[in-house]
């Protein structure tokens, strides 16, 4: 097997969710690579331009704003982001958040649609964008963001995040049946416990401590932890057979 560092260079790529954490540094990478990329946010765009552009001489990038709780907005920023760079090549998925933390005897059922509808129907209906571009070129390759407490659980109030999180790991493996032969690889990732923007709004100091002294690599992850990972399954040469994995990436924290 020969290893192709340059695969990357001129690759049509959309990271959503990529403002901040492991959508930014992935995207980021992807540029450093060579490629084209899209990048996505809600809420975190202010400055992200310049933000990008101060961090790499690929100046091959454009930022989206778009709410991914609306069904139609994810449509129109699918459209107009392969519109913008000619075709797709590679579709990460990893906008999403768990909004709040909810408890059942207090989540109501718009609370419960909307964190749906950001992690999970935005996942799948993205994808389904994606596919028509893919079918054509009998190519194209797709990365879902998961987490750990898709099959954990999660801890009190993360239950309905746990369960979107489980359908986005659900259709990483129930695709695979479909869009195999067109020569579409679909995989995730699960990260564990990152020490990004997300723990700092939902999780306090003391419970991220509490899990950190239970990973038996004895630190919380990184968000440029998970960009090896990504990067891997989008490349064609060295991960090309493979397709419906999740790669758990926790520091040991899953069997501990």
């Amino acid at each position: 097997m020969i290893i192709n560092f340059e695969e990357f260079k001129s690759k049509k790529v959309i990271v959503t969710g990529s403002s901040t954490g492991i959508g930014f540094h992935t995207a980021l990478e992807f540029l450093n690579l060579g490629a084209k990329v899209i990048f996505h946010g809600n809420n975190s765009t202010d400055g992200l331009e310049k933000k990008i552009a101060s961090k790499t001489n690929n100046k091959k990038f454009k930022v989206f704003k778009s709410d991914f709780s609306n069904l139609k907005n994810v449509n129109n920023f699918m459209d107009d982001a392969i519109n913008h760079l000619e075709g797709l090549d590679i579709l990460i998925n990893n906008a999403g958040t768990m909004i709040g933390r909810y408890e059942l005897d207090k989540i109501s059922e718009n609370e419960f649609l909307e964190i749906f509808d950001l992690n999970a129907k935005s996942a799948y209906f993205a994808t389904k964008k994606s596919i028509d571009i893919f079918k054509n070129q009998k190519k194209g390759c797709i990365v879902n963001v998961s987490t750990i407490s898709a099959r954990t659980g999660g801890s009190a109030g993360s239950s309905v995040y746990a369960a979107s999180k489980a359908f986005v790991s659900g259709i990483t493996r129930s695709l695979v049946s479909e869009l195999s032969p067109h020569n579409i690889r679909i995989n995730a990732i699960s990260p564990g416990t990152i020490n990004t923007k997300f723990h700092e709004q939902y999780s306090s100091k003391e419970k991220l401590e509490a899990t950190r002294i239970k990973i038996p690599m004895q630190r919380l992850g990184s968000a440029e932890d998970c960009v090896g990972p990504i990067v891997f399954l989008s490349s064609e040469s060295m991960s090309g057979y493979i397709t419906g994995q999740i790669l758990e990436i926790n520091g040991g924290q899953f069997i501990s």
